[in-house]
């Protein structure tokens, strides 16, 4: 009777685990990657919502003399009805941007960083879907923009250039790699305002603002940059992955802020060196890069334009006196682009940043999960497939963990090979618990056994599999990356589904309600469930039978759970589980022990009745 009820109790809570992550993962998981979907189809020319006020952003800091005159209110929109992308381009002149990564343009009007597109990412895996917008002007439905310019000092009325100033580009054509663009601006009390713009070939722009003093008296200005956000962006929401404010400053190290933590702080001020700060996310982000040695005072911060929430973060400089006839002179930088792991690690070490290699999330796991990458990368760069680099990689870790995976394997075929002992153990001690186990001990030290031997391979694989999984979900280098088949995307689940014979039936039974996330079993998953299956009937089946329900249903749930990830990792799961059977199995022979797989799978098969 106890042993029915373990039964039903293995089976209950086998049932609890895979419906808790479906529910809590996998439902998720598509819902997000659904909103996902429509969030970029929005963004593409979304027709206007007519009488929704654009806003302003928070200032970026206050003069550091309490009482002096307001800054100019950078964000603040020329745009003052939401109105589609394309209309709010097409609504004064602009700067175009041409880059063998960007297009875009900057606006006269204001001079803003507010429009850039990047070419070489689509939104989907078909090549002709739109480019990935990253950079949007305010007035649209998703503002997302660069500001650079100054703030007076405490006291002086300065007339300094905002976002209704209209500026003259000095010459003509398009800000190029080889072509940077100057805009000027006299503001007709003694300043002349320059800013020359440059652009590389990926995605960094140096933005060089200087002030040309023609008054009779000196001036005090304080440079400033910002990168503004109108509206709270979806996310992908998982603990793994951090999207939202980000920044390294100084000595304070990484800080990451969600878009909710900054709603419930308002504001958080650093005065800081060696610093960079932006907003991300998952595989774009726009961030200011200020030179290490400047001083600043940075903060990430939150505010309201309109009935849009607005998230922030900027900097100011110290203060520059600029005497009659004197220029006074500020450099920013800004990234604006995709985060690949070369090109963010190339951009660290040029411009000798704070570890800007951590705008990409590598998390906790940092150490294995980045040489995990470059390793995979390697094999990519000779193999130009980065499912079979992570086939090849598999390979390597069973080769570097196999001293350790022998012992263990040996280990449990010794442990096989004592079993009628242990049997014995039992018949001869049957009510003596603290004998038995006694007894075993002295087996396990005269056969030289390491009982936990067996645990091993698998908790090496846990952090392994974790750093994987970090590399499929936060590198770009795996978006849209194919394998073979079917599998177009390996950074995403596997897109088939059982449900619907592998898309031989005609519909999606993953948009069925209540039940349809439970729907999403593709083929690649399959595989993996079987590889496991096999990995377990090597071993001989355990007497207890709770034990060898939960050990049967294992590979079941595994497969449900792994169906939501990401293609790559259960592809490696599934060789990962290949190599393993045929390791363990060459281990057991040569250690004497008998291979059980055989008969295990025997055992599955009904027996025909005799009379």
């Amino acid at each position: 009777m106890n042993e029915q009820k373990n039964v039903l109790l293995a089976i209950a809570l086998s049932a609890v685990v895979l419906i808790a992550w479906q529910f809590f993962f996998g439902m998720p998981q598509l819902e997000k990657q659904r909103q996902v979907q429509q969030q970029q189809q929005q963004a593409q020319g979304q027709p206007a919502t007519p009488g929704q006020p654009a806003g302003s952003a928070p200032q970026p800091g206050a003069a550091p003399a309490p009482g002096g005159s307001a800054p100019p209110v950078p964000g603040q929109a020329a745009i003052t009805a939401e109105q589609s992308r394309d209309a709010a381009l097409a609504a004064g002149p602009r700067l175009q941007v041409e880059t063998p990564n960007i297009r875009g343009s900057i606006a006269l009007k204001g001079a803003r960083i507010d429009d850039v597109a990047l070419v070489r990412f689509r939104e989907t895996v078909d090549p002709t879907s739109p480019a990935i917008v990253l950079l949007s002007p305010s007035g649209t439905p998703h503002p997302f923009y660069a500001e650079f310019g100054w703030v007076s000092a405490a006291g002086a009325p300065v007339k300094l250039p905002g976002a209704e100033t209209v500026w003259t580009q000095q010459g003509s054509g398009a800000l190029t790699p080889s072509r940077p663009a100057t805009l000027v601006w006299d503001n007709g009390e003694g300043l002349e305002f320059r800013r020359t713009l440059t652009v590389d070939d990926k995605f960094l722009f140096t933005v060089k603002d200087e002030v040309v003093n023609k008054g009779q008296a000196p001036v005090t200005l304080y440079p400033y940059a910002l990168v503004s956000r109108h509206g709270t962006p979806q996310t992908l929401g998982y603990y793994i992955l951090h999207e939202g404010l980000i920044g390294v400053l100084g000595d304070q190290g990484l800080q990451e802020v969600t878009y909710k933590a900054i709603e419930d702080k308002k504001v958080m001020p650093f005065k800081v060196t060696n610093a960079w700060l932006g907003i991300t996310d998952k595989y774009w982000a726009a961030t200011l890069l200020p030179a290490p040695a400047a001083s600043l005072q940075a903060k990430f911060s939150t505010g309201q334009a309109g009935n849009l929430r607005t998230f922030q973060t900027d900097y100011l400089l110290d203060a520059q006196t600029i005497a009659p006839g004197e220029t006074g002179s500020a450099l920013g930088r800004l990234f604006a682009g995709a985060k690949e792991v070369s090109t963010v690690d190339g951009y660290d070490k040029a411009l000798k940043l704070n570890r800007f290699e951590l705008l990409i999330d590598w998390g906790w796991f940092y150490f294995i999960t980045k040489p995990m990458f470059w390793t995979i990368d390697f094999l990519f760069q000779w193999t130009h497939n980065f499912g079979i680099a992570i086939l090849l990689v598999t390979v390597m870790i069973k080769a570097v963990f196999f001293p350790l995976a022998n012992k263990s394997y040996a280990s449990m075929a010794k442990m096989k090979a004592v079993q009628p002992q242990m049997a014995a153990l039992k018949e001869r001690y049957p009510d003596d618990k603290v004998k038995q186990q006694q007894e075993l001990m002295e087996i396990y030290k005269r056969e030289k056994i390491n009982p936990i031997a067996g645990c091993w391979p698998v908790l090496i694989q846990i952090p392994v599999f974790f750093s994987l999984y970090k590399v499929l979900f936060v590198t770009i280098e795996m978006r849209h990356a194919p394998f073979f088949g079917w599998i177009h995307d390996l950074s995403a689940p596997d897109p088939t589904t059982v449900f619907n014979l592998f898309g031989l039936l005609p519909y999606d039974p993953m948009a069925l309600p209540m039940i349809g996330s439970f729907l999403h079993l593709g083929a690649w998953p399959l595989i993996m469930g079987v590889t496991m299956w096999f990995q377990m009937k090597l071993n001989p089946a355990p007497p207890d039978p709770t034990q060898k329900m939960i050990f049967d249903w294992m590979p079941v749930i595994f497969t449900f759970m792994l169906a939501s990830f990401s293609a790559g990792l259960v592809i490696y799961w599934a060789w990962n589980n290949t190599l393993s059977v045929i390791q363990q199995a060459v281990i057991m022979r040569r250690n004497g022990a008998k291979i059980e797989l055989f008969d295990n799978i025997k055992g599955w098969i009904p027996k025909r009745k005799t009379e």
